[in-house]
């Protein structure tokens, strides 16, 4: 399993204005094969800082989203938005324990 885990920033003033657009990516992203989960979260402290955290299947699985035309869209928007500062890390892990 991979996980993905970091942060975007953009304009806390442009959050709500690219909403729909971060709306139509994690619907897209999360009905794609091999996606376990996939999520935006804005700080609470900071609103333009934007956590990302992701969880695919396998390599092949995280390819193909980095290929996907919606992925492709979301770079043109976010440019749109002001996202720019990012800090986003690949993590390789187990299946993991409830605990």
């Amino acid at each position: 399993m991979l996980l993905i885990v970091g942060t975007v920033r953009m304009p806390g003033e442009n959050y709500a204005a690219a909403q729909p657009a971060m709306k139509a990516m994690l619907e897209a992203t999360r009905a794609e094969n091999g996606c376990n989960f996939y999520c935006f979260a804005q700080d609470v402290l900071d609103p333009g800082l934007i956590h990302i955290s992701e969880s695919w299947r396998d390599g092949t699985s995280l390819k193909a989203h980095a290929e996907s035309a919606h992925m492709g869209v979301w770079r043109k928007e976010g440019a749109g938005f002001g996202i720019g500062e990012r800090n986003i890390k690949l993590y390789k892990a187990d299946d993991g324990t409830a605990i």
